[in-house]
């Protein structure tokens, strides 16, 4: 624990003006940012007596090691800054909602030449219309599916698209009337973005002048006795009552606005947040944050506005922001949302009528958000403290493993082995930092000698950064392999992020860099899936390199024991203990990681082809030559001049694909293992659909007792 004393500024340092500031641990890692109207004012505060400060201010200010500051010239560009610095760094100590990319969105693809209609998740694209976020992806499909009637627009994937052009037959939906078939030129491409802009403005809340069109083409057709037409419509008007009733009407005088509601406890905190456009709530999410730093219902306001539009701009940005608490002060928040719109915005706190009343069903929701969380044992601050202290007393552990690494092999009868790594921090997932091997040391199964290799990897690299920060000691044991020496070249078979592939670059580590670093800090307990050998190979490898200060057990999945280095007994927790369910959850995440990894790799490899082989040939390039010839049989029996007239394709590489081609064995007709039939009588165009579906084993592991399965 640091002593606030020993890095504090001298008074005179620190400028009386806006800033932004940013403590840092001993590692250099950024561990909090802050804003302050005055930082001398801001900065002041955390050097007081320690029994004065709040609890995590306190835990705070004794983790960090020193700290910095950035002078800005107004207040609305440190809220700017401060926002840009959480984003990049993913300080400890700051309030962090959950990530909400989960969250469903309507999306319509304006920016492709058949806009289409589809469900959307993660960062939003450029030109793409969005409508939402919903509660769930099954309401998004009941509205289309009613919208379809009145606006048949696209829906379909660009695979079944291209397939329908090239074949000249629609899909189901193109048959039944739910779409104007472009694909085979039912309506041309003007035509459809129409129809796309039509229902982008029904979604948008205009939905009056649909109805009412079609209403007057229903009496119309009705006048000309063309009934069988004016029970079309009336069906299609009744559509689009039905879809507009999934979003009642909530505020009369057509509000876009924006609710945002807080529950909080002395521990978290719940935000919800309703998207009203048009009067009516077209969407809706919520996250939950640990309060790790003393903080007001203003500033969870101020950090919930933050989250939602720091990166939107335009009409994203509503009106108004109606608030439980405004933020203090309130006028930055305000200018930095105005600047975002483009327009003025108002945030403010509703006080009568049904904006109040729907602030009070928005509170509601918050509450209930707040409620559920805490039943979550994973989610839940005490239990995941009681989890650490009970792993700490049980492997007898100087103190709570705050960062915990786990390591888990996985293959296929000895086939495409691969390891995983993954990062649990004060009890959560850090995916940012799961880390891929391949093991390349040796061929076929062998699960001890892989995770020797792993962990050996892994820390190797450990040793080159600590060195490289200034932390290696010429004391340090150096028997086994010194950083020097291994600092001459990356770890076989991992790229810089760990992951396979080839020479990895230098790393550099600077001071001015708080991000964090490629295996640049170590774990208090290192986890390995499986039993006694495995816990002795992680252990050897760690003494082989000369550290001696990292914890190592291992879960085997038999029994749930936890194995411990030197024991000849296991260590046998409770079934109810929240430490054996945290050291499940971390063991099979990583068993999860490095299967997906094991079956991408499996994947791959039997969606390879002849052309793959083809030294110096790109995606592009053979993109361009299957599209040419219409698949690798007849590109193999094409010359050499007629290879050169394809696009990009030079004689000398014509030459090295026919070489290549020729040497090639010509693949086996591909074979639907789920049906018996026979996909093409040529080889496929597209390598990638050869395989047909792939048998998957019913149950994976990595233990000795599930040899010749996938583990």
């Amino acid at each position: 624990m640091a002593d606030p004393s020993s890095y504090r500024p001298k008074p005179g340092q620190i400028p009386d003006t806006p800033g932004v500031y940013r403590f840092r641990d001993e590692h250099r890692r950024v561990i909090y940012v802050g804003k302050a109207k005055s930082l001398r004012q801001r900065l002041a505060s955390y050097f007081q007596d320690l029994a004065n400060l709040h609890p995590r201010t306190r835990t705070m200010v004794t983790t960090a090691a020193s700290v910095e500051w950035t002078v800005v010239s107004t207040e609305v560009e440190a809220l700017q800054l401060e926002y840009s610095w959480i984003k990049e760094y993913d300080p400890r100590f700051n309030v962090k909602y959950r990530d909400d990319k989960s969250y469903p969105y309507l999306a319509v693809t304006m920016n492709e030449e058949f806009p289409r209609v589809q469900v959307m998740r993660g960062h939003k694209k450029k030109g793409v219309r969005y409508f939402g976020p919903y509660g769930h992806a099954w309401a998004i499909r009941d509205t289309v599916d009613l919208l379809l009637r009145v606006f048949p627009v696209r829906t379909c994937s660009a695979g079944v698209f291209k397939n329908a052009a090239r074949t000249g037959r629609p899909c189901l939906l193109g048959y039944i009337g739910k779409c104007s078939a472009p694909c085979v030129g039912r309506v041309s491409p003007e035509e459809h973005r129409e129809l796309a802009e039509e229902f982008c403005d029904f979604m948008a809340g205009r939905t009056g002048t649909y109805i009412r069109r079609q209403e007057q083409q229903m009496a119309e057709a009705a006048e000309e006795m063309e009934y069988e037409r004016a029970a079309r419509l009336r069906d299609d008007i009744e559509a689009l009552k039905k879809a507009m009733e999934k979003s009642a009407v909530v505020l009369a005088d057509a509000t876009d606005a924006d609710l945002i509601a807080v529950a909080e406890d002395e521990l978290e905190a719940a935000v919800q947040i309703f998207h009203v456009r048009g009067g009516r709530v077209r969407g809706q999410r919520g996250w939950v944050t640990d309060k790790v730093e003393a903080v007001t219902t203003g500033d969870l306001v101020e950090h919930a506005t933050q989250q939602l539009y720091g990166e939107e701009t335009g009409d994203s940005v509503p009106k108004e922001v109606l608030v439980p608490a405004l933020p203090d002060p309130v006028e930055p928040v305000q200018e930095w949302l105005t600047a975002r719109r483009g327009s003025n915005v108002s945030l403010r706190i509703p006080q009568r009528g049904d904006k109040k009343a729907l602030m009070e069903t928005v509170q509601r929701n918050a509450l209930q958000a707040l409620a559920l969380h805490k039943t979550k044992r994973a989610s839940d601050l005490t239990t995941r403290s009681r989890a650490l202290e009970e792993i700490a007393e049980a492997l007898d552990l100087d103190s709570a493993p705050l960062r915990i690494e786990c390591y888990d092999i996985s293959h296929l009868q000895g086939d495409d082995v691969v390891a995983s790594m993954v990062v649990f921090e004060d009890g959560l997932q850090r995916k940012s930092e799961y880390r891929r091997f391949q093991i390349k040391g040796f061929a076929g199964q062998d699960d001890v000698r892989s995770m020797h290799e792993v962990i050996t990897r892994r820390f190797r690299r450990y040793l080159v950064e600590k060195e490289k920060t200034g932390e290696w000691t010429d004391g340090a044991d150096t028997s086994a392999e010194s950083p020097s020496s291994v600092a001459a070249g990356p770890e076989p078979g991992t790229d810089a992020d760990g992951t396979p592939g080839g020479e990895a670059p230098e790393i550099t580590f600077t001071e001015d860099d708080g991000r964090p670093k490629r295996f640049a800090y170590p774990p208090q307990l290192v986890v390995v899936d499986g039993g006694r050998p495995q816990v002795a190979a992680a252990k050897r490898a760690l003494d082989e390199l000369g550290i001696d200060d990292i914890a190592v057990c291992g879960l085997a999945k038999r029994l749930e024991e936890v194995w411990l280095p030197d024991d000849d007994d296991p260590v046998v927790l409770p079934r109810s203990s929240e430490g054996l369910y945290l050291l499940q959850r971390v063991r099979d995440e990583a068993h999860r990681f490095a299967i997906t990894y094991q079956r991408a790799k499996r994947a791959k490899r039997f969606r390879s082809g002849p052309l793959d082989d083809v030294p110096g040939l790109g995606e592009s390039r053979k993109q361009a030559l299957i599209k040419h010839f219409g698949s690798v049989k007849k590109l193999r029996s094409a010359t050499i001049d007629q290879i050169c007239e394809v696009p990009g394709i030079g004689r000398k590489t014509a030459e090295t694909i026919a070489v290549a081609l020729a040497q090639a064995a010509p693949a086996a007709p591909a074979v639907n293992t789920a049906t018996g039939e026979i996909m093409e009588d040529d080889e496929d165009a597209a390598p990638a659909t050869t395989a047909g579906p792939v048998e998957e084993p019913v149950t994976a592991g990595a233990s000795d007792e599930r040899r010749g399965q996938e583990t």
